[in-house]
């Protein structure tokens, strides 16, 4: 397992994770996190999940038009588990922690897939979702993907950028520098704080019928 911390190429010990701090370094990358095995049991869950096409979420196409048509299904209970079982990390405890007068934590992830045509819109995160029983929505705290394919070739596209902000540009919209090119590898995970810039490069026609395989979601809080 390696850990890959801050910009790119600048590599930590698997050690190193346990001093590691989202305050000081707001995208973690850990290559290798999962092992052949485990993304195969991940890969066989996913083929038996029930996939949501984008084209049949309304809601979500309307905030990422022409990102093609990937699809999303619901993690099972075996499968979550294991999930969170190996996101036990201080790293995230320790960030999710730092924030003041949490009434409730909550984690939510979900199955995605990604083909040719392919690609999600540049955004920040920040669209909060909606109030639930009279209460605010959960704020997201920290945004997480991690990769279950069996293969992918560097030509496939599918990369996830992440940028830093420098303000507004003269149209209006944020003025965007990129400080992270991440390939979807096999078995990496990727963390960063939120709100933080970024989005899925679409995947190229060279993929075939490879898809993107991935596991993305949040950690997330509420306040009073």
């Amino acid at each position: 397992m390696k850990v890959v911390a801050g910009q790119v190429g600048q590599a930590r010990s698997v050690a190193g994770l346990e001093n590691f701090s989202f305050h000081k370094t707001p995208v973690l990358v850990i290559e290798n996190f999962w092992s052949a095995d485990e993304r195969g049991q991940f890969r066989e869950a996913m083929a038996r999940a029930n996939w949501n096409q984008l084209q049949e979420m309304s809601y979500v196409r309307q905030d990422f038009p022409n990102s093609g048509n990937w699809a999303k299904a619901e993690i099972a209970q075996p499968q979550g588990r294991l999930l969170l079982s190996r996101l036990e990390l201080p790293c995230i405890q320790q960030y999710i922690e730092s924030f003041p007068n949490i009434t409730r934590r909550h984690m939510g992830f979900s199955y995605y897939s990604y083909g040719a045509g392919d690609c999600l819109l540049t955004h920040d995160d920040t669209d909060q979702g909606h109030p639930t029983g009279g209460r605010p929505a959960p704020r997201r705290r920290i945004a997480l993907v991690s990769y279950f394919h069996e293969e992918w070739d560097c030509d496939w596209g599918g990369e996830l950028m992440i940028y830093a902000s420098g303000g507004e540009s003269k149209d209006g919209k944020p003025d965007l520098a990129i400080t992270h090119c991440i390939a979807p590898k096999p078995g990496s995970l990727v963390m960063f704080t939120v709100p933080r810039f970024h989005r899925v490069c679409r995947v190229d026609q060279t993929a075939g019928d490879h898809k993107r395989l991935s596991i993305a979601g949040w950690f997330m809080t509420e306040h009073a």
